[in-house]
């Protein structure tokens, strides 16, 4: 394969999209290699975005029941803190590995 196209940011010719892109529109790259890309100037290297052709994309798959029970628990694991094991309200922070409570216990003292 050759050296993709590269286009200056949002001078793209039409036809082409981004993930995100296609995903609005509720299609996906479907297999298909990346067709050319972006590329935004700045001063520690350019930044670059993939663009797939939209005539090859392919609808998303719809979502099926097994997948949204997964999901769904998923989401409802991340939100049990695995420290007193009680359901916080909010998704758990990674940076802090479990509640806000017991992450800083000190400071529910002082609210008391």
């Amino acid at each position: 394969m050759g050296a993709l196209p590269v286009f200056r940011w949002r001078l793209a010719p039409d036809g082409y999209a981004t993930r995100r892109q296609l995903r609005a529109r509720g299609l996906r790259p479907g297999g298909q290699d990346v067709a050319a890309q972006l590329e935004r100037p700045r001063r520690r290297g350019p930044l670059v975005a993939y663009l797939y052709r939209i005539d090859l994309a392919k609808p998303v798959r719809p979502m099926t029941p097994a997948k949204r029970a997964a999901l769904a628990k998923a989401n409802a694991a991340r939100r049990i803190c695995p420290n007193c094991r009680t359901d916080a309200g909010y998704c758990i922070p990674r940076s802090l590995g479990m509640c806000v409570p017991c992450a800083y216990p000190d400071d529910e003292q002082r609210a008391a």
